[in-house]
């Protein structure tokens, strides 16, 4: 049967079919259900399957639904007629009710969608203008709301079965016609109760969460993002927990897509809004959206979105914004530990320690918190970078390690770690000598004990392991631990080379303490110099290279000058960093001279 006639007798059969539907409706009978809804031998089955494929994708069927004669009863009562597409609408949603994905999307394929479009939105657009002025001198639109709300379903059913089949791209350039159609046809977004009276709100719906996750699946995240900003800022009239979803799974992908994404037109923001720059601002705006609804009790609380807040914040800098927000939450939404240490790691971040500890000491003094084994070692962290706390935080250091006996080697380490370094600063500090040997002693052990017990190789123990050894003057060892620690930071880290060089300088190795200092010029960026050209100025003085280290002191000086005009360090700190210099120059004039005053 050559095609021509194979299409004759099929457009034969559905105006067949639609005919006795027709009759019936007109002659007042009831039409049987297992008339009008396809058998497993429907037109579709039979069509799809002489071409070579099996239009089932399972053996169980889904019961079709029984709306579709209404459907149709509604479309004949308003225009008098079904036209072809709109039946092969009718018949594909039959077909892929039954689960009869590829026969559906088969029937699917027969409407002519670039023909029916203009009859689409200029049916959309009428039926608003009829209902903003309540009038019916208006001309007729082309179709009925019913047709039209058949014929967007059924290119959304498309767009459903390309997915079932794998061609993602396929499907979302399909889902992506009804909601240009739409947006087409009133620019200015949907007005309330549009369409009431048949299923064409409950369609774009779908449509317009659908999009998206297509575009993903079809691996364009450009795309992806342009159909959620579709999605949020065109009037849609979604319900709120369709434009929460929309709005969390928008901020998702752009904190964890690892795609940059454009910043949005801004022909399309209001005047006067804010426009994000980036995705991390864009993802934060929406959060602050969804947690403002949670305040305001128009959604229910969801504590991921705290969590992703969170991250946000943390990468883009901004710790105490992130504070300031999880103080606003009402008692009871977070849990009291997780509140207080989120607090304290915000604070922490932004430098006010004994805020953060004050907020620690209120949670570990609780025993209702039994097992806070980071909020312990984060308070022991903070005890050992002040003098007056050392024998808190051993204390709090001495609780993680009972808690973790037998537990995570790891974090057994990181409190070792800690410590050791408490014990140092204890030592430093100590009465008598048997007390400071004492406490070098149990800062060297328990150091030692971090560095064998630690699974991955973390650099800050062996630094701390290194500087202990320095300054206890093994010399040996801790040249041992720096060269360890050179080769596990591969050279990133500026403290390192100076720990190695100063070393280096200990044992009265001047030269290799220069040629490493010099190494780590070479490997160190512009504005990480400052240091590093200090320690080497002070390596040349040490060798009575004074002409070397008024040349190095003068370059130290030159580029904390362009940073200062590049990145506007503060006036009071370039003005303690000259002084400092112009005594050093005054003192190797001095020396050079042989001037005994100075």
């Amino acid at each position: 049967m050559t095609s021509k006639n194979w299409m004759n007798k099929r457009g034969f059969s559905i105006r067949g079919r639609l005919r006795k539907m027709m009759k019936c409706i007109c002659s007042g009978e009831q039409l049987r259900v297992d008339e009008i809804i396809p058998s497993s031998e429907s037109l579709a089955t039979r069509d799809y399957s002489a071409s070579g494929y099996s239009s089932r994708a399972g053996d169980n069927e889904r019961k079709p639904d029984t709306s579709n004669i209404e459907e149709a009863e509604s479309s004949l009562r308003e225009s008098g007629f079904l036209n072809y597409e709109e039946a092969r609408a009718l018949l594909g949603r039959l077909e892929y009710q039954k689960g009869n994905i590829e026969a559906a999307l088969h029937v699917f394929e027969g409407i002519d969608i670039a023909a029916v479009t203009p009859k689409m939105k200029l049916s959309i657009a009428r039926r608003c203008e009829l209902q903003r002025r309540r009038s019916q001198s208006e001309a007729i639109p082309p179709m009925s709301m019913h047709a039209v709300s058949l014929l967007i379903e059924a290119i959304f059913l498309k767009a459903k079965s390309l997915q079932a089949l794998g061609r993602f791209r396929e499907a979302a350039q399909s889902c992506k016609v009804i909601l240009d159609t739409v947006e087409s046809a009133l620019p200015e977004g949907l007005p309330e109760n549009f369409a009431t009276d048949c299923k064409l709100q409950e369609t774009l719906n779908k449509a317009v969460e659908l999009l998206p996750e297509l575009w993903k699946l079809a691996g364009s995240p450009q795309e992806a993002i342009l159909s959620y900003r579709q999605a949020l800022l065109h009037n849609w009239n979604l319900d709120m927990e369709t434009t929460t979803k929309i709005e969390k799974e928008f901020a998702i992908f752009l904190l964890y897509s690892g795609s940059d994404a454009s910043p949005p037109n801004l022909r399309s923001q209001m005047e006067g809004s804010f426009v994000p720059r980036n995705n991390i601002e864009e993802a934060i705006l929406l959060l602050m959206i969804l947690l403002r609804k949670f305040v305001l009790k128009r959604i229910a609380w969801d504590p991921s979105i705290i969590d992703h807040l969170s991250f946000a914040l943390s990468v883009s800098g901004e710790l105490r914004t992130l504070a300031h927000q999880v103080e606003l939450l009402l008692p009871g939404i977070m849990e009291r530990k997780e509140r207080f240490s989120t607090l304290a790691l915000c604070y922490h971040g932004e430098g006010e320690d004994m805020v953060a500890l004050n907020l620690l000491r209120n949670l570990l003094n609780n025993r209702d918190n039994p097992d806070c084994i980071l909020e312990l070692l984060l308070a022991s962290k903070i005890c050992g970078e002040n003098v007056d706390c050392t024998d808190e935080g051993t204390g709090y250091a001495h609780q993680a390690l009972s808690k973790l006996q037998g537990r995570c080697k790891q974090m057994a380490s990181v409190a070792n770690c800690l410590l050791g370094v408490l014990s140092s600063a204890k030592s430093r500090s100590s009465p008598s000598d048997y007390d400071r040997i004492l406490r070098q002693y149990e800062a060297l052990e328990a150091l030692e004990t971090a560095e064998r017990t630690m699974i991955d190789r973390d650099p800050n123990v062996v630094f701390h392991l290194s500087l202990e050894n320095a300054e206890q003057r093994k010399l040996d060892a801790a040249l041992h631990y720096a060269r360890q620690l050179l080769k596990i930071e591969a050279g990133s880290s500026v403290k390192g080379w100076i720990l190695l060089a100063r070393i280096l300088s200990a044992q009265k190795q001047f030269q290799d303490a220069e040629c490493v200092i010099n190494a780590a010029l070479d490997q160190t960026g512009k504005w990480d110099q400052g240091e590093l050209l200090r320690t080497k100025a002070k390596l040349q003085i040490a060798q009575g290279h004074l002409k070397n280290a008024i040349e190095t002191y003068t370059h130290l000086l030159a580029v904390l000058q362009v940073r200062n005009k590049n990145f506007r360090v503060g006036k009071q700190l370039l003005k303690v960093w000259c002084l400092v210099l112009d005594k050093y120059l005054a003192s190797f004039y001095c020396m050079r001279n042989r001037e005994n005053p100075c």
